[in-house]
């Protein structure tokens, strides 16, 4: 016995240590690199034609974090800059820890999925629609389909004073309010739903929720900048100040301080990019081993799988996972919007690919910019995966062309790309489909690169007295390099 479960240590070390030298190889392939920088370039752009105050990203294979980092500023009065720590609101985020602390206690034994919700709250006694239709189950808290109410009774998304319930007013109040429909029938998300979710996960561990998840996931997981309440005592520090959305005068306004409080388990939490890395890398680990490690490898893939869609078969939900799919590949993840935030994780565990998005700008598309900084990075990714030793350095001589150059519709950013050049117009929203790669075909000369290889029309780049192009001709049209 003690031989065979010292062979299964040693081949789950071997696999976890081949992991992260793939995963290291990944990094360093050229291929790779141009592609992150060209997520960089993008997303800060973008960033800067939004006007979003501050954003903080993060880009993960497998256990190596590709590229993490901020830009912008967490706070416009004080012009502190976004980082990799700086700690965001992540609101609906949080309804992945929830449901993640509710499949640990199924796997413990102390609940099932088809336990009506009343079996650990005797006090959840909200009017049914159909009195005798099913009962609303834990499951159907997790996958939204419940039939409950999107919110408790509580004006606290208004503005200015987004006065959140405390745990005790949203327990009294779920006795006045109503069902929308019978159990199992619709789609409805619900921040009542998931609060409710909490609190099953007090009840049958016996901790407040959030000791739970504190010392059975945030801790064991090593999130130290992840907590289950936005932090007051980081205001000011850590903390970045909310935005709304841009005013009249184009300008946003800072929102006021809140904290979710009785909502907490569906939409309170705080994090940094730097944690929900660790988030993604933790979970590609432990569906790599197969093994157990906060949850067991195969709770993971069920919460992944669809456990309902929607009558018009486009809405689809795991166990607290969104699950889409785009283009062909399936995704699950999270988007969060609370007053002033709004934030994104997207998984592709199949390729061992996430993408984290956190900002403080209450209109930021959240969801769309974690999707394009994985459109731009997963198919280089892929290739030096499938293909590492069909990579090619670069050409130094190429560097001199590099830059950003002003046009009359907005900006192009020229990159190292392949084995030679590309452009890309900013800002854009679709930012891997517009990328138009070049081929050197002449002294300071380069031609577009048509889908069908094909070359097009011809570039030319102008040389400054610093040896750096000043300026390239595209389409009879002048592009002065302006960074």
């Amino acid at each position: 016995m003690k031989k065979t479960r010292f062979a299964v240590i040693v081949v789950l070390l071997a696999v976890s240590g081949a992991s992260a030298v793939a995963a290291d190889k990944v990094a360093a392939d050229p291929r790779v690199k141009t592609a992150l920088e060209a997520a960089r370039i993008w997303l800060e752009a973008q960033r800067a034609y939004d006007r979003i105050p501050g954003v903080s990203a993060a880009i993960v294979y497998d256990q190596q974090v590709l590229w993490i980092g901020g830009y912008g500023c967490t706070d416009l009065s004080k012009k502190t800059p976004a980082t990799a720590s700086t700690i965001y609101s992540i609101c609906s985020i949080s309804k992945l820890f929830t449901s993640l602390a509710v499949m640990q206690l199924r796997d413990a034994g102390k609940l099932r999925l088809d336990d009506p919700v009343e079996k650990f709250l005797p006090w959840f006694k909200i009017q049914k629609t159909a009195p005798l239709g099913p009962e609303i189950t834990i499951e159907g808290l997790l996958t939204h389909a419940s039939g409950l109410p999107r919110e408790s009774e509580y004006p606290y998304w208004t503005a200015p004073d987004y006065a959140f319930p405390s745990r005790e007013q949203v327990k009294e109040k779920v006795a006045s309010q109503q069902t929308l429909y019978p159990a199992e029938t619709h789609f409805q998300y619900s921040n009542l739903g998931l609060t409710l979710a909490g609190e099953v996960v007090a009840a049958a561990s016996g901790q407040p929720y959030d000791e739970y998840v504190k010392s059975h996931i945030l801790g064991p997981l090593g999130l130290t900048r992840t907590t289950p309440e936005i932090p007051a005592d980081e205001r000011g520090n850590r903390l970045a100040t909310g935005y709304s959305i841009l005013t009249r005068d184009g300008e946003p306004k800072a929102m006021p301080f809140f904290q979710v409080r009785g909502i907490a388990p569906a939409a309170g939490y705080a994090s940094s990019a730097e944690d929900l890395a660790k988030f993604a890398s933790w979970q590609f680990r432990l569906l790599g081993t197969g093994g157990a490690e906060v949850l067991k490898a195969n709770t993971l893939r069920e919460m992944y799988r669809i456990h309902w869609v929607e009558q018009d078969f486009e809405t689809t939900w795991g166990l607290g996972f969104s699950v889409w799919r785009r283009d062909g590949k399936v995704f699950v993840g999270h988007g969060g919007s609370c007053p002033g935030f709004r934030s994104a994780v997207l998984f592709r565990p199949e390729e061992k690919v996430a993408a984290v998005f956190l900002s403080n700008a209450h209109e930021a598309a959240s969801e769309a910019f974690a999707q394009c900084l994985y459109d731009i990075v997963a198919p280089a990714i892929k290739d030096a995966v499938k293909n590492p030793s069909a990579a090619k350095k670069h050409d130094p001589k190429l560097i001199k062309y590099l830059g950003t150059y002003s046009g009359w519709n907005g900006e192009m950013a020229v990159l190292l790309w392949g084995d030679g050049l590309a452009a890309i117009d900013l800002p854009t929203m679709n930012p891997a489909k517009s990328i138009v790669k070049l081929k050197k075909t002449g002294d300071h000369t380069f031609r577009r690169v048509r889908d069908d290889e094909e070359l097009g029309e011809e570039i030319v780049f102008e040389m400054g007295p610093d040896g750096r192009a000043a300026r390239l001709k595209w389409h009879s049209n002048y592009y002065p390099r302006i960074r």
